[in-house]
């Protein structure tokens, strides 16, 4: 080769390397003006997350879009403990609110941002709060959900008593269980919520439910039926008996958590309450020991339920009742849970739920496991589990071939 044909090369490669360090600079640059975190601050784990979410549903924002869509984070809608709500507006007309994630170390607010964008960035019901979008840069970890105009349920229940008519009570009731019968049966990988309470339940204009908070929710391949739990999780209160044991944890932790609320509904009250006298302290309890007495009538003034609501609150106090049973195995999957509560299915008789409080007496142990567990698909009939030891059904336990181990 010549000296002037090695000149040309030596001249068009460095061409294209100085054309490849601009487009790098160029890259380098948008990502920065952009509010895009360096490698520095992005561990692997969260990095890895970000760009698989950008090919997802939610749109990635940057922390001066929502400056300017909250007015400088001017309006407080809340605050938990994972942080503050603020109300924003974007230019085209939606309103949104913006979750600003705190936390006690990088590592458990990526864990809180992995947990609610895995999960809600990727579900789409009705019952469930839609996720708008995201923001992940060093200064600002948000997430961006539509806004809710009448907030949460907790609200009307303990605040404003009696401006909700039982009948759409029992409304947001059901549409509840729908959305926690997507996460458990519908999804394309189950998801256990953790956190089933009122001030997880957002209200639309039209007071349509959304179930929301997936902070602590963990995603579930559909062939596992056990989660292993590291640590206790979900509000005292609310939270099932084996959230707070070292045992595998399965969806029936929802369904505990949602019987609780549903008994909040019924009482439109807490659930605890030490200002009322002793024997109405535990409203579930009370409830319970109506309920075995035949007292309907005391129980219903007590609630202010009218007489046309009558049928519809022992049947939703029969569904709780269900629902909080002490052992896991004997809670209803939340799809016969439905069932039950639109009317699908005849509802048996509970046994005492809170059995296991009585010192020496062992709890009640009904199998639901064989249940069909998608109410929405399949019968409620149930099959006997072989080899087990049942003893003392009643007609319609029968019926329905539920039938009570003994301990």
């Amino acid at each position: 080769m010549s000296g002037t044909g090695a000149a040309i090369v030596l001249v068009i490669v460095a061409i294209k390397i100085g054309i490849v360090v601009a487009v790098c600079y160029k890259r380098a640059q948008a990502r920065s003006e952009a509010g895009v975190p360096d490698s520095r601050f992005l561990t692997l784990t969260i990095d890895k997350f970000l760009f698989d979410m950008e090919r997802e549903k939610p749109i990635r924002f940057s922390s001066d879009q929502l400056k300017i869509a909250t007015d400088n984070f001017a309006h407080l809608l809340g605050s938990g403990g994972f942080g503050a709500v603020y109300k924003g507006l974007f230019s085209n007309g939606v309103q949104v609110a913006v979750k600003i994630l705190n936390g006690s170390s990088d590592k458990r607010i990526e864990e809180q941002f992995m947990a609610e964008v895995s999960t809600i960035g990727r579900t789409h019901h009705l019952n469930l709060v839609r996720l708008f979008g995201f923001c992940f840069e060093r200064n600002l970890r948000a997430l961006v959900y539509e806004y809710m105009v009448n907030g949460s349920l907790d609200r009307f229940l303990f605040q404003e008593r009696r401006t909700i008519e039982f009948e759409k009570l029992h409304e947001i009731a059901v549409g509840t269980a729908r959305g926690i019968v997507y996460l458990h049966e519908e999804c394309q990988q189950r998801i256990i919520h953790y956190d089933i309470k009122p001030g997880n339940i957002l209200l639309d204009a039209f007071f349509i439910p959304k179930v929301a908070d997936f902070g602590l929710a963990k995603l579930c391949n559909r062939d596992n039926t056990h989660v292993t739990m590291t640590g206790g999780r979900g509000t005292p209160g609310y939270a099932a008996p084996e959230l707070w044991m070292p045992f595998p944890i399965t969806r029936k932790c929802d369904v505990y958590s949602y019987g609780m609320l549903l008994f909040e509904i019924i009482g439109r009250r807490r659930n605890l309450d030490i200002n009322l006298k002793e024997s109405q302290e535990w409203f579930p309890k009370w409830a319970w020991n109506k309920f075995e007495k035949g007292e309907t009538v005391e129980f219903m003034v007590v609630c202010g339920i009218e007489e046309k609501d009558k049928a519809m609150a022992e049947k939703m106090v029969k569904v709780a009742l269900w629902c909080v049973q002490y052992r896991p195995e004997s809670r209803p999957w939340m799809g016969l849970v439905l069932k039950m509560l639109e009317g699908g299915v005849d509802i048996p008789t509970p046994p005492n739920p809170f059995q296991h409080l009585v010192i020496g007496t062992p709890p009640n142990m009904i199998d639901f496991t064989s249940w069909t567990e998608s109410g929405t698909t399949g019968s409620a009939s149930s099959q006997m589990v072989v080899g087990s030891p049942f003893v003392n059904s009643t007609p319609v336990m029968r019926k329905y071939q539920i039938e009570i181990a003994s301990a």
